[in-house]
């Protein structure tokens, strides 16, 4: 079987190579020897014409790139050897040579918001922050047809697959982990890009409006519930230390009068023109008494006198 299946593949291989090259093996190789020979003339015709032109070729073949630029060079539509070129003064052919230029500098992709449903099934609106940056200029020319546009639209992909494998809760407290999981699967995807992904934040997540006023009525419900038991603790507490201070100032009647003093130094002490003296409630009694038996006898009195 598995001597059938080489044996298909071999054959394959040769149909292709003779469907392209219009022969075997042999006339493959032919054919890049023959390409390379082309190869090698247009190099020379390229250097003589630079020579002929001579000054104002030098403003055509000489090149400049800036300090975070690479430029990465084709000859006859193949990579040159020797990888990118620069920062500074490099050197191509005419009519041979071509090159694009890669920025090295740290980009900065704000994703726009994506509607999530997340694991616990609700819709929630997320944007990000991330920045990345070119780390190999040949590879992000070579491998990728456009780097930046395809690591954005990764990044956006990324995020949405990450935000719907969590309930709301991880969403709204772990920010900081869901975008270290992020980098990570950014900068392993896009390392066969060139790219490489410094950092990715998470900016802000957008709750439907009737969630946001659910979950502020279930918080301020639950502070009220905290304030009121913290007020019956306190209330408690309070009662238990007043019965205290009367039993103390039962056993002596001389903190009373402490008390009293300690009362008119306070006031004293803030500038106030009222000063109030407190009465004891024996003394307001002995004068609601006297008044009530001066009542009773005028009463009386009057009584007396009108019988006669």
């Amino acid at each position: 079987m598995s001597t059938a299946i080489i044996n298909g593949h071999n054959n394959s291989t040769e149909d292709f190579t003779k469907h392209v090259f219009g022969g075997g093996p042999d006339n493959a190789e032919k054919v890049v020897e023959e390409n390379k020979t082309c190869g090698k003339i247009l190099t020379v015709l390229a250097w003589g014409l630079v020579v002929l032109t001579m000054p104002f070729s030098l403003f055509v073949c000489f090149k400049v790139v800036q300090e975070y630029e690479r430029a990465v060079i084709f000859r006859l539509g193949r990579l040159l050897s020797g990888g990118a070129k620069g920062p500074g003064i490099f050197f191509i052919l005419p009519c041979i040579d071509a090159y694009a230029r890669v920025d090295l500098r740290t980009r900065t992709y704000d994703i726009p918001p994506q509607e999530v449903l997340t694991k616990d099934s609700v819709t929630v609106s997320v944007d990000a922050v991330v920045y990345y940056r070119v780390s190999n200029a040949t590879v992000s020319i070579a491998n990728v047809e456009n780097a930046h546009h395809s690591t954005r639209l990764l990044a956006q992909t990324t995020l949405r697959n990450i935000m719907g494998q969590r309930p709301l809760h991880e969403i709204l407290s772990e920010r900081e982990s869901i975008s270290q999981h992020m980098k990570a699967l950014l900068d392993e995807a896009t390392d066969s890009w060139g790219i490489n992904v410094e950092r990715v934040e998470i900016k802000d997540v957008r709750l439907p409006v009737q969630l946001q006023r659910a979950m502020a009525a279930e918080a301020e419900a639950a502070r009220e519930a905290r304030a009121k038991v913290i007020a019956a603790e306190g209330e408690q507490k309070a009662s238990r230390a007043l019965r205290e201070a009367s039993e103390v100032i039962g056993d002596s009647p001389a903190a009373l009068q402490l008390r009293y003093l300690q009362t008119l130094n306070t006031i004293s002490a803030e500038k106030n023109s009222t000063i109030v003296f407190p009465l004891p409630i024996d003394m307001l009694t002995y004068f609601v008494k006297a008044k009530e038996a001066a009542t009773a006898k005028a009463n009386a009195n009057s009584m007396y006198g009108n019988k006669e």
